[in-house]
């Protein structure tokens, strides 16, 4: 079968909300990237793919076997795989690309497929608002904090760090009030006349999403596997939303 779709998926935040609940959610992605393998020429995932990852120099989080042997398949395999980091998995190093094949990006990208130029990210900090947040991530991402977070022991770290990371799920408010009051559509018509792309596409909001930017773009929300097992695939130009059923 001919490699000509693009897959985009975010959110799965595997190790929440327990070893029982993440294990079923990793079971069923699998089975997803085994099914969409036959066809996927890239597949970009947005984020969050993690609860929480920390890499220490010799040390990264126990778990996650399924997905990362899955993902390491398909990279091997010749499919481009490529990890935008998000707010929960933001200190990714570069143990997923030496090990798994991954590229790792820790930036929002545009990119060009099938004569479509698309805006990525994972859409945390983007927009108006949420100032708290942006100071905070300029602190968790500053080389003084990665150094001193890995001086702890990763037992007490990781205790530490999955109380804050169940705390920030809690906290997001993944609701959808009106076009009007949501951020990451404001972010995207600003950034239309700037830089005029055919469709932005970002995870963080939990809420699979198709808005309209203007008359040329629209803006997709991949929306979350802990509640829509929601996905977006690029066929022949066109981008649409879909919802992955066992």
């Amino acid at each position: 079968m001919t490699k000509n779709k693009i897959y985009f998926a975010s959110d799965f935040h595997l190790g929440a909300p327990n070893l029982t609940g993440s294990h079923a959610r990793e079971r069923l992605i699998i089975k997803w990237l085994e099914e969409i393998k036959v066809d996927a020429e890239s597949i970009y995932l947005l984020g969050d793919i993690f609860d929480f990852w920390f890499e220490y120099k010799k040390v990264v989080p126990k778990g996650f076997v399924r997905i990362l042997g899955k993902l390491a398949e398909l990279s091997d395999s010749g499919i481009n795989i490529h990890l935008f980091t998000g707010n929960h998995d933001l200190w990714m190093k570069e143990y997923l690309t030496k090990e798994v094949g991954v590229k790792i990006h820790r930036n929002n990208s545009i990119i060009s497929e099938q004569n479509k130029k698309l805006f990525i990210g994972h859409g945390d900090g983007l927009g108006n608002g949420d100032y708290f947040y942006k100071f905070l991530r300029r602190i968790f991402t500053s080389k003084i904090c990665n150094w001193a977070f890995a001086r702890l022991h990763p037992n007490f770290a990781f205790r530490i760090a999955h109380k804050w990371s169940k705390s920030s799920r809690k906290s997001g408010g993944a609701n959808y009030i009106s076009d009007e009051k949501e951020i990451l559509l404001g972010y995207c018509k600003k950034q239309q006349q700037l830089n005029p792309v055919d469709y932005y596409l970002f995870g963080h909001r939990h809420i699979p999403m198709e808005l309209v930017v203007d008359s040329k773009a629209t803006y997709f929300n991949t929306g979350d596997w802990l509640s829509h097992n929601s996905y977006a695939v690029l066929f022949e130009g066109i981008l649409t939303l879909k919802t992955y059923s066992n």
